[in-house]
């Protein structure tokens, strides 16, 4: 099996989960290519859907993000971040010695969003950045779900 895809609602907005190979490689916002759902997008649709019930705190999946060694060791570190828990991108680049500005390019460049939860990531003076759709009203809406008080 080389690629499918699994598009569905959530209540976040529509989502594509993209499976290359045995591993979850994508999780896109929108629309999608329509296809027969593998297990694995079915087991990774049970567990998005568990989450956005509040029934699921973390992801079990295999992950096969694409991206540089430094950008997959920031989002092995994104997924340590609970569930309505939050760090700074400062936190975190002094976690990994490296930069705040580096980071928050990792967490930008982030394909499997929510179930690489790069939106628990802020800017030191507030939400900072996100790339997913809706940009910072997204990452607040998740934020908000989760528990995080923005104020």
């Amino acid at each position: 099996m080389t690629s499918a895809h699994y598009a569905f609602s959530t209540p976040a907005g529509k989502i594509c989960l993209r499976q290359d190979g045995i591993a979850l490689s994508a999780l896109d916002w929108g629309e999608g290519p329509e296809g027969a759902p593998t297990p694995l997008l079915r087991r990774a649709r049970a567990q998005v859907e568990a989450y956005f019930a509040g029934e699921r705190e973390s992801f079990d999946l295999p992950l096969a993000p694409q991206g540089t060694e430094f950008q997959r060791r920031v989002w092995r570190e994104l997924t340590a971040i609970p569930k309505g828990r939050v760090l700074t991108y400062g936190e975190l680049a002094s976690r990994l010695s490296s930069s705040p500005r580096a980071i928050g390019g990792a967490c930008g460049a982030n394909p499997i969003p929510v179930i690489i939860p790069c939106h628990r990531v802020l800017a030191r003076g507030g939400l900072g950045g996100y790339s997913g759709a809706g940009g910072v009203a997204t990452k607040t809406w998740l934020l908000t779900f989760e528990g995080v008080s923005l104020l």
